[in-house]
């Protein structure tokens, strides 16, 4: 929160730099919570405190090489941040950037990722008391 509204850390995703949020593929040692503390801390620094319950879903297609498409389906999870490292595994190939999240909302290309960040933008109250995970 600042200043009385959600901010949201997008990251740019390495082949287009399009604005994303941090989100890998499912992981045999990991829950589904686990893997997205792991992806938050690997594409963008970030050790913090994961919500209890995803905050909802969206869907997109990831282009694996030109012609070849993979439906992807994403579990979205709210984490507040409680520290933002300099060094992490792929800070030479992103950046990121903090969003007031309706306007986050704007600058991600998939609609049902523009619409949760709309509904967290105007109902705060949609990010769930938090639980500690352990950060990799």
């Amino acid at each position: 929160m600042r200043r009385g509204h959600v901010q949201v850390l997008l990251i740019t995703s390495r082949d287009t730099g399009r604005w994303i949020i941090p989100k890998g593929w499912p992981q045999e040692d990991k829950s589904a919570a686990g893997a997205a503390v792991a992806e938050a801390f690997e594409e963008a620094g970030v050790e913090g405190t994961l919500a209890k319950r995803p905050l909802g879903l969206y869907c997109y297609d990831k282009v694996i090489k030109p012609g070849v498409v993979q439906p992807c389906i994403v579990t979205v999870f709210a984490l507040r941040v409680n520290r933002l490292r300099v060094r992490f595994p792929e800070r030479r190939e992103r950046r990121r950037k903090w969003f007031d999240a309706a306007r986050a909302s704007r600058k991600v290309a998939e609609p049902e990722l523009r619409a949760l960040l709309m509904a967290v933008a105007t109902e705060p109250c949609l990010l769930a008391p938090q639980h500690k995970l352990a950060t990799p």
